[in-house]
């Protein structure tokens, strides 16, 4: 097997891995960026909305860092690490300012400064956006950055395996070029997992067809825990029947919900905030809606944009017109968009502090969707997401900076073969579980049983047959034997991932018997401060989750009821 030595690898090329290659190699480090798709194709691209920041000179006069930092504090239901949440208000302005610096084409405000606009919890506007095009165009303003080092090596559509590891220390990777299944070790002192989210496990999902929680699966076989599983986020607003993000821009535009009798129903709901309430009320409300009638055939409700004008749509909307117009036959500026909940981000991950540092594998860092640090406890807020990767992936590269100065090399793992055995197994099998079989089941599974309301029967149905579905994988096989794009393999140890994962989330689920933000529970349908203030960390242990607790860091904000 090849092999090849570099300072830092970097699992993932959206904008958490990108920032931290740049602030490495900006220290003069080498830096391998591998991805299973070019990096500008990452999910990064997919978010539309904007991104939150608190600018001095160019925020509302009211508002400050605390007042953002409370917003989110609250959004996420105080499950915030409310050290983490002030770092990532402090750091906002900075990060703009610099993407604006390197290129980024925000809209502007008549006088020239960076536009901004409402979103969900926010009590005063700071989501500054490109259109509804913003992850896009800051994907691209730092992949351009990126390539101008010369120390930083992308290695595009490549599969990540396994860690590998020198007893407690990172010693690198392995990985499979994806046009030819050509296995390479990339050898390293620090690895940053930075490989965004899973919402393939679920049978409706914003998300694109890449985000299999690849690396959350690999921590997992690592013996790295997952931090609050079980906090898993449902947009409103996914285009039925595609589930094609129709962007929270469109309400902070003034879109307005409305149910099969034409009323905005949200004014139920959340009468302060209406349609910009935190995503989980929306979702859940939505749902509500739907169980008892108020829904359009089919199962969805409406999104109205018709009031705004057609000229207004198409110069802040243009992305949610085409999107509807051609996977929906909509013409939003004459017609409702029809939505319904679908699955959008993951508020856990990989357990990390505020430096971006796993405590368990030495050298092993994660951050972006990958990482749980935590900035969005129970319920991430919308225009957040871009703001972690960007502040929490230069953080993280900046911790990554210290540990590179300080550890030197350990010498190379032998476990590389055997981790390659592991993944060629799946391609010499004759016969078994095909890996399709596995993963649509897994898919019910998780929306009916782990979805938006839950219980403990359905938690504890999921849990049971995602374990069978473990067993199960251990004999699956796929029909592809060649080595020529042989997109069956890489499939099957996506599967492979996606179940462990979703075991994990399943587990922490019925673990906690309580509602907070994303996670209800119709039979604990109260917020239990004196018995689940108190983090989630979810360990693999052969076919099932062992389950610890870490304490939620408060600062400032005690908790107070959740009122929109």
């Amino acid at each position: 097997m090849e092999k090849k030595e570099y300072d830092a690898v970097i699992l993932g090329g959206g904008l958490a891995g990108l920032m931290a290659a740049n602030t490495v190699a900006e220290h003069g480090f080498t830096v391998a960026v591998v991805s299973k798709v070019f990096p500008t194709r990452s999910h990064s691209a997919a978010a539309e909305g904007g991104i939150a920041a608190y600018i001095k000179g160019n925020s509302d006069p009211n508002d400050d860092p605390d007042f953002m930092s409370y917003d989110e504090v609250k959004g996420g239901d105080y499950l915030v690490d409310q050290n983490a949440a002030e770092l990532l208000s402090q750091k906002s302005g900075e990060i703009i300012n610099l993407l604006d610096l390197w290129g980024a084409p925000f809209n502007r405000q008549p006088d020239g400064r960076i536009a901004l606009r409402y979103f969900g919890g926010q009590t005063y506007p700071r989501t500054r956006f490109v259109a509804d095009k913003t992850g896009m165009a800051l994907l691209h303003t730092l992949f351009e950055h990126a390539s101008g080092f010369n120390n930083i090596d992308f290695y595009p559509e490549y599969y990540v395996l396994d860690i590998v590891k020198n007893g407690n220390n990172v010693n690198g990777l392995v990985a499979m070029q994806m046009k030819n299944m050509d296995p390479i070790y990339l050898k390293a002192r620090a690895l940053l997992i930075a490989s965004g989210g899973l919402g393939m496990i679920y049978k409706h999902t914003t998300n694109s067809y890449i985000n299999t929680g690849d690396g959350y699966g690999i921590a997992l076989r690592s013996g790295v825990p997952l931090k609050d599983p079980e906090f898993v986020q449902f947009h409103p607003t996914g285009l039925y029947p595609s589930d094609i993000l129709i962007s929270e821009a469109a309400r902070a535009e003034g879109g307005i919900l409305k149910n099969n009798k034409g009323e905005r129903f949200m004014a139920k709901y959340a009468p302060h905030k209406f349609d910009l309430a935190p995503r989980d009320i929306v979702s859940r409300s939505m749902t509500i809606e739907m169980r008892e009638g108020r829904g359009f055939e089919g199962g969805y409700l409406g999104l109205d944009l018709t009031h705004l004008g057609k000229e207004y749509i198409m110069d802040r909307l243009s992305l949610a017109y085409d999107a509807a117009k051609t996977f929906a036959g909509v013409d939003a500026t004459e017609e409702m968009i029809p939505v319904r909940p679908a699955q959008h981000y993951f508020m856990g991950g990989i357990d990390v502090d505020i430096t971006g540092a796993n405590s368990d594998l030495n050298g092993l860092f994660a951050a972006g969707e990958a990482a749980c640090v935590s900035v969005h406890g129970a319920n991430r807020l919308g225009s957040n997401s871009l703001l972690e990767t960007l502040v929490y992936g230069r953080e993280t590269g900046n911790t990554m900076v210290e540990f590179l100065k300080n550890h030197k090399n350990v010498e190379a793992s032998d476990d590389t073969d055997k981790i390659l055995d592991n993944a060629y197994k799946y391609i010499k099998r004759e016969n078994g579980e095909h890996f399709g079989t596995l993963l649509n089941e897994l898919r019910d599974i998780m929306w009916e049983n782990v979805g938006i309301f839950r219980d403990k029967n359905k938690l504890e149905d999921a849990v049971r047959s995602i374990k069978k579905l473990k067993e199960r994988s251990l004999n699956m096989y796929v029909t592809d034997k060649t080595t020529n794009y042989n997109t069956e393999v890489f499939n099957a140890l996506e599967t492979r991932n996606m179940i462990d994962v979703s075991l994990a989330i399943a587990s922490a689920a019925l673990n906690r018997t309580e509602t907070r933000g994303a996670h209800f529970r119709d039979d604990f349908p109260e917020r239990d401060d004196t018995n689940w203030m108190k983090h989630t960390l979810a360990y693999l242990a052969d076919n099932d989750i062992e389950i610890k607790y870490k304490p939620v860091i408060v600062t400032k904000w005690k908790p107070e009821p959740r009122v929109y």
